[in-house]
């Protein structure tokens, strides 16, 4: 029995076309649970009338607490977190609960192709850099056999997964200091620390609209992303940094405020970056074993890189590190 759970801010223009693509589902749902942070675009009545149950947490508090309170509620065996602002192919469910069947599979999740340009990848799965800065694998790329490969994965994007409801009972729950953006990317490094591995599903597709909420370059976006990347350092290196370490942190950031200053939001960067900074002191020791697995993250993503052509970003990030 899956249970669905869809955070929520103001997705009118979104949500029924969810709703409705996970009742035409071959294996549905057996219920679906809409935590609203808020909205005030009648999307919480709309999910009421399409059967969902919906949580009224009556403010924004960001995607972490809406997913953590929706799981609490869930009843199924497997929960399936979703963006509202996708469209899913109708066997999206059951080829991923197949393939967390036939792999023994903690997560999984599928090809997710942009709903704007269909020929390209929106995203497939995440690898993080030693820098704390991630890459969602393929994004803004045309669609083509790499992405249709099936294999084993350390972390996937909670804009659409399927996961069993005990990872959650055995890691906890999303770390509600991130808000939003990143919070993901945290689990998939708590999930390969404790050895709960995932899969990658390319049949399993579906079409994300993508920033629906704010915009990609949004300030609050910026801000938020540009924290949270402390947040990721922070919380999972020593106090005690190798020179090494540091420079990669260094470097990788401050590239990714370049990109944040080319799309206009400077500000919103440094302003993430100094209250990342103050709150530091807020994340604990770090697990002994977390170089090693962002050290196989980094090498994993740099390998994509070079088969199939270089990102600006990653070019220079590798260059400089």
């Amino acid at each position: 029995m899956t249970s669905a759970v869809i955070p929520n801010w103001n997705g009118a223009r979104y949500l029924p076309r969810l709703l409705n693509d996970l009742q035409a589902q071959t294996a549905s749902p057996a219920e679906v649970i809409v935590a609203d942070n808020g909205s005030t675009d009648g999307s919480p009545d709309q999910a009421h009338a399409a059967g969902a149950r919906v949580l009224r947490l009556g403010r924004n508090t960001g995607f972490a607490h809406a997913v953590n309170h929706a799981v609490e509620q869930c009843n199924g065996e497997f929960v399936a977190v979703l963006n509202c602002d996708l469209e899913l192919d109708p066997h999206w469910l059951a080829r991923l609960q197949d393939a967390l069947g036939a792999t023994q599979s903690w997560f999984a999740c599928g090809k997710l192709l942009s709903a704007r340009d269909k020929t390209r990848i929106d995203g497939t799965f995440d690898l993080t850099a030693r820098s704390g800065c991630s890459w969602r694998c393929g994004q803004g790329r045309p669609d083509s056999p790499v992405w249709s490969q099936p294999r084993q994965i350390a972390s996937a994007p909670f804009t659409a997964v399927l996961a069993r409801r005990e990872l959650f009972r055995q890691l906890g729950p999303l770390d509600e200091r991130f808000e939003s953006y990143l919070e993901d990317v945290d689990f998939g490094i708590r999930c390969a620390l404790g050895g709960f591995s995932g899969c990658y599903v390319p049949d399993a597709v579906g079409y994300h609209w993508g920033s629906a909420s704010l915009g990609a370059w949004h300030p609050d976006t910026v801000r938020r992303i540009s924290r949270n990347q402390v947040f990721l350092a922070a919380k999972h290196y020593s106090r005690n940094w190798s020179a090494g370490v540091f420079w990669r942190v260094l470097i990788g950031q401050l590239l990714w405020g370049l990109v944040a200053a080319r799309h206009g939001a400077p500000g919103a960067y440094l302003q993430g970056k100094w209250e990342g900074l103050r709150r530091a002191v807020e994340f604990g020791a770090p697990h002994p074993d977390t170089a090693a697995v962002l050290e196989s993250s980094e090498r994993q993503l740099r390998e994509i890189q070079q088969a199939n052509g270089w990102d600006p970003y990653w070019r220079l990030y590798f260059a400089l590190t």
